[in-house]
C-alpha cells in the first residue's frame, strides 16, 4: 500500500482527525469531560470546526488509546482515567526514551551532536525570557533529535504515538518542569558526547518520570479525580 503524502486531501484528512484527537485528550484530562459522559458527534464537529468524517476518525483514535469506548447504539463514552494510567503512560514513554538514549550514545554522528548544543542553549535563552511556547517546542525537538540519533525508526515511532497522548499545554502549566529539562537535557548531551549509553538511558527515564510526578498532582490540582 502506497503511503499517503501529507500535502495531499488523504494527509490533510489525517491532520484533521489528530486535531479531533488531540481536543478530545484534552477535555478529558482537563476535566471538561467527565468520565461516563457520552461524546456527541454534533457537539464536536461544532467545536473543532471540522466535518463529521475526521470527528468519527478522530474518535477511533482516542478509543484506540483508552480515552473512551463504544458503547452500541449509544456512541462514545469517556473512559476513566486513574493516577496509574497517567503514570503508565510515562513509564512506557520512559521505557522506550531510554533505550533510544542508549543506542544514540552509540551511534550519535556530530553533526547531531552540534545540533543538539545548539537546541539546549536557545532552551535555555528562551526559558530565561519567559517564552514557554518556545520552551516546550525546543524541548520537544530536543528528544526528537535523541530518538533520530537512535537509528531506531520503528521504536521512535511507536514512542511519537505515546508522547501525542499528553497535550503539549500541560508542559507549560507543570510548574517546575522547564527547571528539570534545564539541568536533565545537558546531562543528556554531556553522556551522548561521552558516548556512555547508560547514563543517558538513566538520565533520560528519570527525566521523562519526573514529568509524571509533577504532572499528578497538578491534575488533582485541576478537580481530575473530584
Amino acid at each position: 500500500m502506497a503511503a499517503i503524502e501529507q500535502g495531499g486531501p488523504g494527509g490533510r484528512r489525517q491532520q484533521l482527525s489528530e486535531h479531533v484527537a488531540a481536543y478530545v485528550r484534552e477535555s478529558i484530562l482537563t476535566g471538561q469531560a467527565r468520565p461516563g459522559t457520552f461524546l456527541r458527534t454534533e457537539a464536536l464537529v461544532e467545536a473543532v470546526g471540522v466535518s463529521n468524517t475526521p470527528v468519527r476518525e478522530g474518535l477511533l483514535i482516542v478509543a484506540g488509546e483508552g480515552f473512551v469506548e463504544l458503547v452500541p447504539r449509544r456512541g462514545y463514552r469517556v473512559a476513566e482515567v486513574s493516577r496509574r494510567d497517567i503514570r503508565d503512560m510515562f513509564l512506557m514513554q520512559a521505557s522506550i526514551a531510554s533505550e533510544l538514549a542508549r543506542r544514540a550514545a552509540a551511534s550519535i554522528t556530530d553533526e547531531r551532536l552540534a545540533e543538539l548544543t545548539d537546541l539546549v542553549a536557545e532552551h535555555r535563552r528562551a526559558d530565561q525570557a519567559g517564552d514557554d511556547e518556545a520552551t516546550v517546542r525546543l524541548g520537544h525537538q530536543f528528544h526528537r533529535a535523541v530518538n533520530l540519533a537512535a537509528e531506531s525508526p520503528r521504536m521512535t515511532l511507536v514512542l511519537g504515538g505515546l508522547v501525542k497522548q499528553l497535550p503539549n499545554r500541560f508542559y507549560n502549566d507543570i510548574e517546575g518542569h522547564n527547571h528539570d529539562t534545564e539541568v536533565a537535557h545537558p546531562k543528556i548531551l554531556d553522556a551522548l558526547r561521552a558516548r556512555d549509553g547508560e547514563v543517558a538511558a538513566s538520565v533520560m527515564h528519570a527525566h521523562i518520570m519526573d514529568g509524571a510526578d509533577e504532572l499528578v498532582p497538578f491534575l488533582e490540582s485541576q478537580g481530575m479525580w473530584g
